[in-house]
């Protein structure tokens, strides 16, 4: 008997006779083109019905060409790193920030005490000015 977890599904025998469940049409019913051979559907086909993404209305303007994704970093968890100097980079290879080349902002949620050189795209009006107030620096790339 098989254990129940890791539970790893078995794949559907076709054609192996009528006892197996799967047999005879190989469970695509009688006739039509669902039961041909090479039959393939793309997503979002109703059988020639008009699909559901035409009938709904198209509304507004899709700025999303336009959108530039952002890393997003407290100053907490840089406040946490030993470096003096802080770039994309550097956060990318401690952990910090997922996305290699999306730009990165920082927020002013937490407290800096040294000062530090932060390079980044963005900062927030509050993370600028807690990185001056401890003696550092917010570069713009």
């Amino acid at each position: 008997m098989r254990a129940k977890f890791p539970y790893k599904k078995r794949r559907k025998r076709l054609g192996c006779g009528t006892g197996s469940g799967h047999g005879k049409t190989s469970t695509k019913g009688h006739k039509g083109q669902r039961s041909r051979s090479g039959y393939s559907f793309r997503p979002g086909f109703e059988g020639g019905q008009n699909p559901l993404y035409r009938r709904l209305p198209k509304r507004g303007f899709n700025h999303d060409a336009f959108r530039s994704d952002f890393n997003v970093v407290n100053l907490s968890r840089i406040a946490s790193l030993k470096e003096n100097e802080i770039s994309p980079e550097i956060l990318f290879e401690k952990g910090l920030v997922k996305n290699e080349k999306a730009k990165l902002k920082v927020l002013g949620e937490g407290e800096i005490s040294k000062p530090m050189t932060v390079k980044a795209h963005r900062f927030s009006q509050s993370a600028k000015e807690k990185i001056e107030k401890a003696g550092g620096q917010a570069v713009i790339i």
